[in-house]
């Protein structure tokens, strides 16, 4: 008896001496001040009606900001942004057919039906008439092939193909061998070489008319915007359309087999070759400009022997806003998120605070324009406010207080994207992190490189990745209320993202404290 009693008081001492070990890991005791009473009080003034839904650009996006503002400040953090701000100011630029109309030989042609044009590439102008065509072979204009030698084109309309030309052996003229020049890949050296050459309007036959029309009829009736003008279209572009074989066949009349004949030449000699066309085209193209201005909030945790080192950790705040009456909160997307970040910096700084701080600096980024096409973070990317060679890893949290059909009755879990893509130490970092603190359920349905939904493309991860920086994204997968005015506060799990807050501060800690910053061992490029 005696024996067993020294026994239990052996077992009982050391586990006590395990628990003191435990609560005094600085780990254990930052990530234990996420909790649930601050996620509940951020999603709530973060979601509330009077955020009008967080639109970029609008009142309530600005409120928002305001709101991440106060509170990064109260975290004691200082501000990292130019002149010392705690945002990072975007200019968006929203731009919409106002007008666009086509005739041909007077009759009228169907925009997103014969012909499709993208606004962002074009200059707002009045009614232009053409009657005359130049065929310009494919409207290059490089070193090896130029099919500008030799012409007079100030004011003319030309028509070129799409792509370059190549030989019968599958060798391009512009850089002698199998693999294309950047002429075609991007459609912009072709305009501004017509600008350059004085070129008025640019019509573009596109062999793959009816696919891309798909792409184009879905940029020009959402809501999806550009950054600000670095180049003005009016400056540094002719004016564009692109047509289908029917439409061009109709410009060019009996003269289109003048053309064929004069590509085929093209192809076979590699030299250029146009034909002028006479031609009855009446084109208005008027848009609708608007300049709406956007925030990247920041909360900076700075590091100590590694401090040129640099984590991001980032959420996007913004939603759709409002149609009509009704207002979209977007309580999980990405409110859900947006707190949860916002926990996580508050336990950073609690711990630099108390001098147990990171070695590596930590930024904590909430990000606006992820619903008009990830441009916060691709604002940033574009503009660091710290060097990309020494940013070692992202970590997005996009949507993390619902649960999805596939897990429902079963909310311990999180899909985690994009961890093994470009290093197999990040993959790790986080499958330990769970295992020894949090014991979530990762669902990797939506890494797979096949995955039809393509996540891995759709959050602001991506960006990162797209540079080489190791990236992974949290994220509760969709349900019934994605994108609809039902998003609201009262369908939240806020123990799901406690737990969630929790694994990402862990991660983030073991990114941010480690020796050796993480490598990329799977490729440059996602």
């Amino acid at each position: 008896m005696k024996n067993l009693l020294i026994a239990f008081l052996c077992l009982l001492t050391i586990q006590l001496a395990a628990q003191g070990t435990r609560e005094e890991d600085p780990q254990i005791k930052y990530a234990n001040t996420i909790n649930t009473e601050d996620l509940h009080r951020h999603l709530t003034i973060l979601a509330a009606d009077d955020m009008e839904g967080r639109e970029t650009g609008t009142e309530g996006q600005y409120k928002a900001a305001r709101y991440l503002e106060e509170i990064i400040k109260g975290y004691g953090l200082p501000g990292v942004g130019p002149e010392k701000t705690y945002s990072q100011a975007i200019s968006f630029i929203s731009e919409r057919w106002e007008t666009i109309e086509m005739e041909i030989n007077g009759t009228a042609k169907r925009h997103l039906w014969d012909y499709y044009a993208y606004p962002s590439k074009n200059a707002d102008r009045a009614e232009v008439r053409a009657d005359e065509v130049v065929f310009l072979g494919y409207g290059i204009q490089s070193d090896n092939y130029s099919d500008y030698d030799g012409q007079r084109l100030g004011g003319k309309t030309i028509l070129i193909f799409d792509g370059e030309p190549k030989n019968s052996d599958g060798v391009y003229y512009t850089t002698g061998t199998t693999e294309p020049s950047e002429w075609t890949s991007d459609i912009t050296l072709k305009l501004k070489a017509a600008k350059e050459n004085g070129v008025e309007t640019v019509i573009i036959l596109d062999p793959n008319f009816q696919r891309n029309l798909s792409s184009a009829r879905k940029i020009a009736l959402d809501s999806r915007m550009h950054m600000g003008f670095s180049e003005k279209p009016e400056d540094h572009y002719s004016n564009s359309i692109y047509v289908s074989t029917e439409t061009a066949s109709e410009i060019l009349g009996s003269a289109y087999s003048k053309v064929v004949k004069a590509r085929r030449r093209i192809e076979k000699k590699g030299k250029p070759r146009s034909v002028n066309i006479p031609a009855d085209i009446r084109l208005l193209q008027q848009k609708r400009v608007k300049e709406l201005l956007g925030e990247n909030m920041l909360a900076y945790v700075e590091g100590t022997d590694l401090k040129d080192e640099l984590v991001i950790v980032t959420a996007h705040y913004d939603h759709v806003g409002r149609r009509g009456n009704s207002i979209f909160n977007g309580a999980d997307d990405n409110g859900s998120g947006t707190s949860t970040v916002l926990e996580v910096a508050q336990a950073f700084a609690l711990a630099k605070e108390a001098g147990e701080g990171p070695r590596r600096s930590v930024l904590f980024m909430l990000v606006s324009g992820e619903e008009k096409g990830l441009l916060g973070s691709q604002f940033y990317v574009e503009n660091p406010l710290f060097p990309l060679e020494n940013t070692v890893a992202n970590i997005n949290v996009d949507m993390v207080g619902r649960v999805d059909a596939k897990h429902e009755g079963n909310p311990n879990y999180i899909y985690v994207i994009g961890s093994d893509r470009l290093s197999t130490e990040l993959h790790e970092i986080n499958e330990n992190a769970n295992s020894r603190y949090t014991q979530l359920e990762l669902d990797y349905t939506y890494n797979a490189e096949d995955d039809p939904n393509r996540y891995y493309y759709r959050s602001d991860h991506y960006n990162f990745a797209e540079r080489g920086i190791p990236a992974v994204f949290f994220f509760n997968g969709t349900h019934e209320d994605y994108h609809q005015a039902t998003d609201t506060v009262d369908k939240i799990n806020f123990e799901k993202m406690q737990r969630i807050g929790r694994l990402v501060f862990h991660t983030a800690w073991e990114l941010s404290n480690r020796d050796e910053r993480i490598k990329v061992d799977v490729g440059v490029r996602p």
